[in-house]
């Protein structure tokens, strides 16, 4: 985790204005220059906040960062070795307080933008992009933060708010925003209230991480509280929308695919009525109109014009992964998607069966030391919807990808769809795509736009839209 400087600010005001309970052992009036919780990266006039993590200890290294010049530390306890010239900030848990406490490093950032956060299992990516280009349209000069943006669909806190203060240094007057579950558990969004915040769905994801679909939805709904957003745009055709529409704590707007007419999906573009407007987007899909929908209520909610609305869907750029279509003259459709979860993959595979001409081949995996409870109940959705399914490796991660692709297999159903398994990833998107007939659609799914397949610690270069396309070419060489 990077260092961040920041303008010189002594600890007492740090302490005030990030508005937290904490005591001060040492000079109050330290001055602070720059921030970390890598110990590796301080420097002198630094604080180092010590958190404790699952695998580290922050704290553990607060000596390595005294060597560097380490100022005052952030910590849970007092340490009584530590030099009376080190000031330490004392607090009942560090990472609940983070997020305030790098908003005041920055001078709170957020409080000069417009500010737009997105939850929800799936959906989000899409909906930040297509309200991003809708708010462009409006005059707005927007940045769009999330899963194709960084390491982190949500970044930790401290480089959160570094990277708010830049944005708004730069003169970004709006910022879109993806918020995980992991997030909102991990209080790194804390020290930012959202001016709106929207909320796409909810299903079977990052179990692994919080135990219980109750815990999961606990996380999201604590986006929509007072503490964290003015007001709220959810989806009512969702069973937790509903309940968050139902039990709304602030000023909430529900949307719904009943609030269209005239829909029609194509394997690259969608179009519908909307409040009498004609929208249209370059991307394909059935969820696409749901993430619009999202992304067009959030907007109308937030004052924009109904032709930045109708400007903004026509001319979003193609999102990376999220039913992307891949361009060939094989009188196939490809596409490349992002679902990796048992809802997701239903959606993709339901959408592309609308609009398939002829058999649906799905190419899918799911991912090594995630929730593998899933992975029975993506295999029983595949075999469902689609006529030939190739179960495949995902990101294998620290696992056997044979063993994950077992698992898969477990939950395979007999229903007349023709089922195999290809270990290799490359090969089994290249078997789809030269097995495929005129009229069929290949959809690839799991990895989108990722660049990388993890496999025991290393980052392995892999594409699913480059490895589509090498197949694409050598079906066409086969073929002369």
């Amino acid at each position: 985790m990077p260092r961040h400087s920041f303008s010189p600010l002594s600890v007492d005001s740090l302490v005030m204005h990030a508005d937290i309970s904490a005591r001060i052992v040492g000079d109050s009036h330290t001055i602070l220059t720059g921030i970390s919780q890598d110990s590796r990266n301080i420097e002198s006039g630094d604080i180092l906040c010590c958190v404790r993590g699952e695998s580290f200890d922050g704290h553990r290294f607060i000596n390595e960062a005294l060597e560097r010049g380490c100022s005052a530390v952030l910590v849970d306890q007092v340490d009584e070795s530590i030099s009376p010239s080190i000031t330490q900030i004392i607090v009942e848990d560090v990472r609940s307080v983070l997020g305030r406490i790098a908003s005041a490093a920055f001078r709170h950032p957020a409080s000069s933008l417009k500010m737009v956060g997105i939850t929800g299992t799936n959906g989000k990516t899409s909906t930040a992009a297509i309200l991003g280009s809708v708010l462009s349209m409006h005059g707005a000069s927007v940045h769009v933060m999330g899963t194709l943006t960084g390491s982190r669909t949500t970044p930790e806190s401290i480089d959160l708010q570094a990277q708010l203060r830049s944005l708004v240094d730069s003169g970004v007057d709006h910022v879109v925003m993806e918020v995980s579950s992991h997030a909102l558990q991990q209080h790194r969004v804390d020290g930012i209230v959202f001016d709106l915040s929207i909320f796409t769905n909810l299903g079977h994801d990052h179990l692994d991480f919080h135990g219980t679909m109750e815990n999961y939805f606990a996380a999201k709904k604590s986006l929509f509280t007072s503490q964290l957003s003015r007001c709220a745009v959810v989806n009512t055709d969702d069973a937790y929308g509903q309940q968050l529409f139902l039990n709304a704590e602030i000023r909430t707007t529900g949307f719904s695919a009943s609030d269209v007419t005239d829909v029609s999906i194509s394997a690259q573009r969608v179009a519908f009525s909307w409040r009498s407007l004609a929208i249209s987007l370059p991307i394909g899909g059935t969820f696409s109109v749901a993430n619009a929908i999202a992304a067009i209520t959030a907007a109308a909610e937030m004052g924009v014009s109904d032709s930045a609305i109708l400007s903004g869907c026509a001319q979003v750029a193609t999102v990376p992964g999220r039913f992307e279509s891949i361009p060939n003259d094989a009188g196939i459709d490809v596409v490349v998607d992002f679902a990796h979860t048992p809802e997701a993959l239903r959606g993709l595979l339901t959408s592309a069966r609308m609009i398939t001409q002829a058999q649906l081949i799905v190419v899918f995996g799911c991912g090594g030391d995630r929730d593998s409870a899933k992975r029975p109940v993506m295999g029983g959705i595949a075999t469902e919807v689609a006529d030939v399914v190739i179960v495949t490796s995902d990101n294998p991660r620290s696992e056997d990808p044979e063993q994950i692709v077992a698992d898969v297999m477990q939950g395979v159903s007999s229903n007349g769809a023709r089922v195999s398994s290809i270990v290799n990833r490359e090969k089994a998107i290249e078997s789809a795509i030269l097995g495929a007939n005129r009229g069929d659609m290949v959809v690839v799914a799991g990895k989108g736009h990722e660049l990388t397949q993890e496999i025991h610690g290393d980052f392995l270069p892999f594409s699913d839209v480059a490895v589509a396309q090498v197949a694409l070419l050598k079906r066409k060489e086969n073929l002369k």
